[in-house]
């Protein structure tokens, strides 16, 4: 799988980048180069990052020439500085270095980082795999279409996805202070992390007196963070909305959109919000479990799987790292599907094949590649590996929503006494 993702696939995606006139630029490291450039501007010319200078020069950095095209203009606004102005504060430090230089490091901290959400996501929900799982469950994650594209691209996802991980971790060893301060972080792409934070603000409110050191630590940091990018932008706010309302335009829908395919966006948009408000019905419903019990972890991963398929754009593989609770809570309880009736071992066996088929397909790929003409494999061969990528996200919240329609079915226990550590 790596080597079709570094091999096969990213060699053809830059040879149609260069076909359109858009390949002179940087590949490697293209969801980080927008971060560096504005911080580096931002430190050295005081530069606006959502301004069209910017904008223009993110373009030029990443496709060797602006994107001028007259009669479309939101692809003037495409690659545009995206993210909260506060993700330069934390950056920075890598705007020192040469482009060159700091898209090794991103590497290096993108790749430990998601090590560790794989360990900590284990912790989480009490698993304890021996050397040999805990090994293959690596090496999967890490030759994952998601994860290697998020990896190459250097996407932030992939950072989000470790401080959400971070932060739950250290909820459930009720370090509440740092958990609240962790989930601020993740707020550089609040589209990962919105429907777990309600949940989490719920859970909190719900007794505020035990739990108020998870609100400070998010509200304070958060306001920091805020503040200190309010002095250097005043205007950071409404700019970064404008960028976030104008990325739609040139993004791809979210995958319950495809799933309706000619029904249109009037219909997507109808199930998103129907989703989104059973969403916070759960999250409401839920808000007294233990962090410590299976309801809980159960919980924070359906509402992972909920905004996989809802609020991330179609395209955003990489950013499918936050079903990873989701997948290791579901592949660790295969045994309670394979007693389960037909119709819930059928939706599990699809959802098998539709995460292992990367795996499965990419070897056949390779080795049929020398056998077949040029125009055979591009157009029937190459696309096969990630074709179930966006099925993923569906069938684990199938499963996920299985799961948790059978745990609210059985009474609750009595609940543990939570040990609180601010």
């Amino acid at each position: 799988m790596v080597y079709y993702h570094l091999g096969i696939l990213i060699p053809r995606a830059e040879e149609v980048r260069a076909a359109q006139g858009l390949g002179n630029g940087y590949s490697f490291g293209a969801d980080f180069y927008p971060i560096w450039l504005t911080s580096r501007e931002s430190l050295l010319h005081r530069r606006d990052p959502y301004s069209a200078e910017t904008t223009r020069e993110i373009q030029i950095g990443l496709f060797g020439r602006p994107l001028d095209i007259p009669d479309s203009p939101a692809l003037r606004q495409y690659r545009a500085y995206a993210y909260p102005a506060f993700t330069n504060n934390l950056l920075e430090p890598l705007s020192f270095l040469s482009f060159s230089t700091a898209r090794i490091v991103a590497l290096v901290i993108l790749t430990a980082v998601t090590a560790l959400n794989i360990v900590l996501w284990l912790s989480v929900l009490r698993l304890r795999p021996g050397p040999v799982t805990l090994i293959s469950l690596t090496l999967l994650a890490f030759s994952s279409y998601a994860v290697l594209e998020g990896l190459f691209a250097e996407q932030m996802g992939l950072l989000v996805g470790f401080l959400l991980a971070a932060s739950v971790a250290a909820l459930v060893k009720g370090r509440l202070f740092l958990s609240g301060s962790l989930l601020a972080l993740t707020l550089i792409k609040p589209q990962m992390t919105i429907l777990v934070a309600v949940y989490l603000l719920l859970w909190s409110f719900d007794r505020l007196r035990a739990r108020r050191a998870f609100l400070i630590g998010f509200f304070l940091l958060l306001a920091l963070l805020g503040a200190a990018s309010l002095l250097v932008w005043p205007h950071w706010v409404p700019e970064w909305l404008q960028v976030m309302f104008g990325y739609r335009d040139y993004s791809t829908p979210p995958l319950v959109v495809y799933l309706l395919g000619h029904f249109g966006r009037s219909l997507g948009s109808i199930v998103i919000c129907a989703l989104l408000v059973m969403s916070v019905a759960l999250a409401w419903r839920m808000r007294r479990s233990s962090p410590s019990s299976p309801a809980f972890a159960l919980t924070v991963s359906l509402l992972f799987s909920v905004t996989a398929i809802t609020l991330l754009p179609g395209h955003a593989v990489y950013d499918h790292i936050v079903l990873l609770p989701g997948i290791i809570l579901v592949g660790f309880s295969w045994r309670r599907f394979a007693v389960a009736s037909l119709p819930v071992r059928f939706i599990f066996g699809i959802t098998a094949l539709a995460v292992f088929w990367q795996w499965i397909s990419a070897p056949v790929v390779i080795a049929i590649r020398p056998f077949v003409s040029r125009q055979l494999f591009l157009s029937v061969f190459l696309p096969l590996p990630i074709r179930t990528a966006a099925s993923v996200p569906f069938g684990i919240f199938a499963l996920l929503g299985l799961m948790m329609w059978q745990e609210t079915r059985t009474p609750a226990a009595p609940r543990n006494e939570e040990v609180v550590n601010p």
